[in-house]
C-alpha cells in the first residue's frame, strides 16, 4: 500500500469486510447452543401489575426457563438502576427513582419488560411468550407535559422529575426591563427515535468462573461495573466485550435492563443465553430522543447587540430516569445556550416531567441539538421580527478573535473561533447572492422558496483521558489497543493511518484492537464527539515513547549518543543505516529486549475543543400539497486540523440527514393512553435517499489549543446545525404567504393546512 501523507481522504479499510458480509455482530458471534430469550412485555402504559404465572409456560416444548421480578429476588438478584441526578431551583436533588430490571408491582409505560422466557430456539421462546398474559389494573396514562396527573413515581409528587435552572435570573430580568427589543419565540423539539441499521443485543455466558457479557454497545467498562455490582462480585470476575456494531447514535452508551437479565438468566440456568431485539421491539425500550418545549426570549439593543437570552424549557423524560436524561436538557444543554455569541446576561430554567412513556436519553448531541436549535430559531425568527438581514443580525454579536479564551457565561471556555470568517465563507459556498434568482424560479413554477441559516457550536463530551497500548507483534504485524468503539465510524481507518504517519510502520501491518475489557483494562467509550481527538492523543503519546525507547536502545547498541527519528527512520550518528520503526523492532527482539515492543501511555487533555459551523438550507415547498423538498445544503465547519477529511465529511453527511429527518418526517406520536402510534417503520418517517440533496462541505478550520493536534470533534456537529437550518428555511418559505411558523417535523398535511387554513377548517 502506498505511504500516506497526514491529512489525508483515505477511504476505509473496514468496508471490505462489512460489505463482503464479513462483519461479527452480536448475532454472528452467540456462541453455538445458546438458549433464545424472548421478553414479555407491557401492553399498557400504566397499571398495577398482578403476579405472572409461569409454571405453565415453563412445561412448554423446549423452555429452559422462564423469570419474572420475584424469579430475579429469589436468585438474589435485588439490582435496580438509577439515573444521574440534577440539583433542583431551591438546592434539592431531582427524583431519584429506582428501574427495577423487571416490572414489579406496576407498569410504567407500553414494552416495559414484565418477564423473560428462555427456550432452545427462538421460536420456541416466542410461542411461549405468547401464551402468557399480563394482567393489570389499569392506571391514567400521563404523556402531557404539565405537571400533575395520575402519579407515576412516589418519589416524584405531580410528576416532576426536576426544576433546574442557571444565571442569574434577577440581573437577566432587568436586562429584558431595560431592552429596545424583545423577541419571543416557542420552540417544539419533537421526540425521535435512534433506529440504528443493528438493533440492540447482547449474550451472556458464565464459564471458568466469570460473567463473559457480548452486547451491541460504546464502551465495555461502564458495563463490566454495573455487571459487579448486580451480582455482588469482583470486577475481575467480569468479562464484558463490544463486537462489530451497526450504529449507536448515543442509544447504545449506556445499560438497559434486559443486559442484566439476560446475563442472570445464564447464571441461573448454567448455559450461555443470548437476546436480539426486534425492530419494533427496539422502537417500543430504546431510549429516545428530543422530546422538549423552550419557550426563549432574545434582548436587544438599539443597535441589534444581543443583550440578553433567556429560556423556559420543559423536558419530558419519559417514565425513568435513564442514564443521562436528566442532564441533557440542563447542563449539556448549558454547554452552548449562548451559541456563538457575546452576551453575559443568561439565565435557563428547565422543568423535568414523568410520564407514561419510554425514556429519553442521549442521541446524536445529547442537549447541544436543543440548544443550537433554540437559539438559531430564535435568532432567525428575531431577525424576521425586527426587519433585518439574519446574517448581519449575527454578526453583530459574534465573540470576536480577539476575545479568546472565552469563559461563557454559564458553562466552560471556548478556546478559539473565528465566526465572521466561517460565516463569510459559508456565504460565498451556498451561493447566497443567488438565492433571489432561485426564488423567483420557484414562484414562476408555483412553488415557494426558502432560505435557511444556523452558525452552531458544539462541546465534545466524555471523560478527557484515554489510553493506548502499541504491541509489535512476533508475526511483523502491529496492535494498537484503543479505549473507544466504533459504531460505524471508521475508527479502524482513522487510528491505523494516524500511527502509519505517525511512525511509518505500513498501515496494511496495523491492527485496531478494541471493545474488551481483558485486553483493554479502562477506556472512554465512544459518545461526545470523542473518540478520535482523545484517542490520537494518547496515540501521539505512546508513539513518543516508543521513539526515544527505540533511540536509547539504538544509542546503546551503537554506542552512540543523538539518534534522531526523522521521516520515518532513525539517524544514528556515526552510522550510514536509517533503520525503520520495524527494523528496530525485529532487532530488540533478536537481541531478547521485548520490554521495548509493549508499550502503553495515558494522556488527559486539559479541557474539550469546540466545533463550529455555519449550516445553510434552501427548500422548495409545493402549496398545493405542503410537499417540502430540501433543494440545497450548503456546510462550512470548523474542525481545526481534519485527521481523515473524507470521513470528516461522511460523519457530517451522516448527521444532516438525522437532522433533517426530524425536521421533515420523523416523528413519535404516543395516544391519550400511551399507546405507540409509531412502532414500524410504515408509520416512523424515516428519512429517505429522495429527502436528501448532495450536499456542499467545506472547512475553514482554526485549530484548537486544547491537543496535539488541533482538532475539533465532528461527529454530531452535523444532527446540531440541521435542525435550525431547514426549519429556518421553512419559516422564510412560509412568510411569503404571510403564514406562521409550525412545529417540527413539516410533514405535507401539516404544511398544507398552514397554508390552507381556510380549506383547513371545512
Amino acid at each position: 500500500m502506498d505511504k500516506f501523507g497526514k491529512s489525508q481522504p483515505v477511504l476505509r479499510l473496514e468496508d471490505t469486510r462489512f460489505l463482503t458480509g464479513q462483519g461479527r455482530y452480536i448475532d454472528d458471534i452467540s456462541p453455538d447452543g445458546a438458549l433464545h430469550a424472548v421478553f414479555l412485555r407491557s401492553q399498557v402504559a400504566h397499571g398495577v401489575l398482578s403476579p405472572v404465572d409461569l409454571s405453565e409456560v415453563r412445561e412448554m416444548p423446549g423452555v429452559a426457563g422462564a423469570f419474572a421480578a420475584e424469579d430475579l429476588a429469589a436468585m438474589g438478584v435485588d439490582y435496580v438502576m438509577r439515573g444521574e441526578i440534577v440539583a433542583n431551583l431551591d438546592g434539592s436533588k431531582g427524583a431519584d427513582v429506582a428501574r427495577p430490571l423487571l416490572a414489579s408491582g406496576k407498569v410504567r409505560f407500553v414494552g416495559e419488560a414484565i418477564a423473560v422466557i428462555v427456550a432452545e430456539t427462538r421460536e420456541q421462546a416466542k410461542d411461549a411468550a405468547e401464551m402468557l398474559y399480563a394482567e393489570t389494573d389499569d392506571l391514567s396514562a400521563k404523556v402531557d407535559f404539565e405537571p400533575g396527573g395520575e402519579t407515576i413515581h412516589e418519589e416524584a409528587p405531580d410528576n416532576v422529575a426536576f426544576h433546574w435552572g442557571v444565571g442569574d435570573h434577577d440581573a437577566v430580568a432587568a436586562v429584558f426591563d431595560g431592552a429596545a427589543h424583545v423577541v419571543k419565540t416557542r420552540v417544539v423539539d419533537n421526540r425521535v427515535f435512534a433506529n440504528p441499521m443493528e438493533p440492540r443485543g447482547c449474550y451472556a455466558d458464565w464459564s471458568d468462573g466469570r460473567l463473559h457479557f457480548n452486547y451491541g454497545g460504546q464502551g465495555v467498562w461502564g458495563t463490566k461495573t454495573a455487571m459487579a455490582e448486580c451480582f455482588g462480585i469482583d470486577k475481575d470476575d467480569v468479562h464484558v466485550m463490544n463486537p462489530d456494531v451497526g450504529g449507536g447514535f448515543g442509544m447504545k452508551g449506556f445499560d438497559y435492563p434486559e443486559y442484566f437479565v439476560i446475563a442472570a438468566a445464564a447464571k441461573a440456568l448454567g448455559r450461555p443465553v443470548r437476546w436480539m431485539s426486534e425492530r419494533t421491539e427496539g422502537i417500543l425500550t430504546d431510549n429516545g430522543g428530543r422530546d422538549l418545549i423552550s419557550d426563549t426570549e432574545l434582548a436587544f439593543d438599539a443597535d441589534l447587540k444581543l443583550i440578553g437570552y433567556r429560556v423556559d424549557t420543559v423536558s419530558n423524560i419519559g417514565a425513568y430516569n435513564s442514564g443521562y436524561a436528566q442532564f441533557i436538557q440542563t447542563e449539556l444543554f448549558a454547554k452552548v445556550a449562548q451559541g456563538v455569541y457575546d452576551v453575559r446576561d443568561i439565565a435557563l430554567k428547565c422543568l423535568g416531567i414523568f410520564t407514561n412513556t419510554t425514556q429519553i436519553d442521549a442521541y446524536r448531541g445529547a442537549g447541544r441539538p436543543e440548544a443550537i436549535f433554540a437559539l438559531e430559531r430564535s435568532m432567525d425568527n428575531a431577525a424576521r421580527e425586527l426587519g433585518v438581514d439574519p446574517w448581519e443580525l449575527r454578526r453583530k454579536s459574534f465573540i470576536r478573535p480577539d476575545q479568546f479564551p472565552y469563559k461563557t457565561t454559564l458553562a466552560d471556555t471556548y478556546d478559539v473561533g473565528e465566526f465572521e470568517k466561517v460565516l463569510s465563507r459559508a456565504k460565498i459556498e451556498c451561493d447566497a447572492e443567488g438565492f433571489a434568482a432561485r426564488r423567483s424560479a420557484s414562484e414562476a413554477a408555483g412553488k415557494l422558496r426558502g432560505f435557511g441559516l444556523c452558525y452552531y457550536i458544539e462541546s465534545i463530551l466524555g471523560d478527557q483521558t484515554e489510553r493506548a497500548r502499541v504491541v509489535f507483534e512476533d508475526d511483523g504485524t502491529v496492535s494498537l489497543y484503543v479505549g473507544t468503539q466504533s459504531n460505524g465510524q471508521g475508527h479502524e481507518t482513522v487510528y491505523a493511518v494516524f500511527l502509519s504517519d505517525q511512525t511509518g510502520i505500513p498501515v496494511e501491518s496495523i491492527r485496531i484492537v478494541q471493545g474488551d475489557s481483558d485486553m483493554i483494562p479502562a477506556g472512554g467509550g465512544t459518545g461526545g464527539s470523542r473518540s478520535v481527538t482523545t484517542q490520537s492523543t494518547a496515540t501521539l503519546a505512546t508513539v513518543g515513547t516508543i521513539v526515544q525507547q527505540f533511540a536509547d536502545y539504538l544509542g546503546e547498541k551503537n554506542n552512540t549518543d543523538g539518534v534522531e527519528f526523522d521521516d520515518e527512520v532513525f539517524r544514528i550518528p556515526g552510522s550510514n543505516e536509517t533503520p525503520s520503526m520495524m527494523d528496530v523492532a525485529a532487532m530488540a527482539r533478536a537481541d531478547g529486549r521485548t520490554e521495548l515492543l509493549d508499550v502503553r501511555e495515558k494522556t488527559t487533555l486539559p479541557a474539550m475543543s469546540f466545533p463550529n459551523g455555519c449550516h445553510v438550507a434552501e427548500v422548495e415547498i409545493d402549496p398545493d400539497t405542503g410537499v417540502v423538498k430540501v433543494d440545497r445544503y450548503s456546510v462550512t465547519d470548523d474542525f481545526g486540523n481534519l485527521i481523515n477529511p473524507l470521513l470528516a465529511e461522511g460523519q457530517v453527511h451522516g448527521g444532516v440527514a438525522q437532522g433533517v429527518g426530524q425536521a421533515l418526517t420523523e416523528h413519535v406520536v404516543f395516544d391519550e393512553d400511551g399507546q405507540l402510534l409509531t412502532a414500524s417503520f410504515m408509520d416512523y418517517g424515516m428519512p429517505r435517499a429522495d429527502d436528501l440533496p448532495m450536499f456542499s462541505f467545506a472547512t475553514e478550520p482554526t485549530p484548537s489549543t486544547t491537543n496535539p493536534m488541533g482538532m475539533k470533534g465532528c461527529g454530531e456537529a452535523g444532527t446540531v446545525g440541521a435542525l435550525a437550518a431547514v426549519s429556518n428555511a421553512v419559516a422564510d418559505a412560509l412568510a411569503t404567504r404571510d403564514t406562521a411558523m409550525i412545529d417540527m417535523p413539516f410533514t405535507p398535511a401539516k404544511v398544507w393546512h398552514a397554508l390552507n387554513p381556510s380549506m383547513a377548517a371545512e
